[in-house]
């Protein structure tokens, strides 16, 4: 945001309102960015660690190149459904308990406006605020029901929320996107075992997979401003481990459980 003309501000009035509304816009747009690059990322993390693990375990186990097939294709399409169904309930379940709550603060607001009042003073004094200026302030947000409403749903429920402007993204959109990261990084995994089969298709899927996952950590970086290596790193290791964990698994609980060589 521009410095107001003249250089530097004497007060907050120097600043155009118009560039402060854009800002504002801008900042809530980026919010709703974030929402969706957190579904992207973990739908396409889960989807790769997961068939990966998959994968990994029926080759420890068996030495048929379809059945390594069939499982993993399998546990994708099983894994879409149950990531975009359950992001779409979560989000769902969300929305309607915030609901909720505004309902029941609006109505506090309407019909108690003087209690209202009062918990936005505690909110204002339990940050910090000498009582004085607490008083102060809560008395004439409590002038503007809008303005009220607003901040005890943010301060006292710790809730976002925005009269008249959406913030967020759709349930529906959120599930849809999540299911199609999920889609997208449970392929990668499998693709080796369509031109080879055994350890050397294995090989390949925890190198590709361990590539796209480093990938997708260092591009995250860009927005939790962590280190990229780092970042790579951090989801390259959880596959690593998954991956082992998968491989293991086929190869020694089969031998428990007297299901060996099958």
């Amino acid at each position: 945001m521009a410095t107001p003309p003249g250089g530097r501000p004497r007060s907050a009035h120097d600043y155009p309102l118009a560039e402060i509304a854009e800002h504002i816009r801008h900042e809530r747009r980026r919010v709703s960015v974030l929402g969706e690059v957190r579904e992207l990322v973990f739908g396409a993390q889960d989807g790769l660690v997961s068939t990966l693990a998959v994968v990994a375990a029926v080759v420890g186990a068996s030495s048929d190149n379809r059945a390594v097939l069939i499982a993993g294709l399998a546990s994708a399409m099983a894994g879409v459904f149950s990531m975009a169904v359950g992001e779409y309930m979560g989000s769902k379940s969300q929305d309607e308990i915030f609901d909720w709550h505004l309902a029941d603060e609006r109505r506090e607001v309407r019909e108690r406006p003087f209690e209202a009042q009062a918990e936005v003073a505690w909110l204002f004094m339990e940050e910090g605020m000498p009582a004085e200026d607490a008083w102060e302030v809560s008395g004439i947000i409590s002038r503007h029901p809008d303005s009220l409403l607003a901040t005890m749903v943010a301060k006292e429920l710790g809730l976002q929320h925005s009269l008249g402007e959406e913030t967020a993204g759709s349930p529906l959109r959120g599930a849809l996107v999540m299911g199609a990261a999920f889609a997208g990084g449970a392929v990668v995994p499998v693709l080796p075992f369509l031109v080879a089969e055994g350890l050397p298709a294995l090989t390949a899927a925890s190198v590709l997979t361990g590539l796209v996952l480093f990938v997708i950590g260092a591009v995250k970086s860009r927005w939790t401003r962590r280190s990229w290596l780092t970042s790579g790193l951090e989801i390259l290791a959880l596959a690593a481990v998954a991956g082992v964990a998968g491989y293991l698994f086929g190869t020694v609980l089969p031998t428990l459980l007297g299901f060996g060589g099958l």
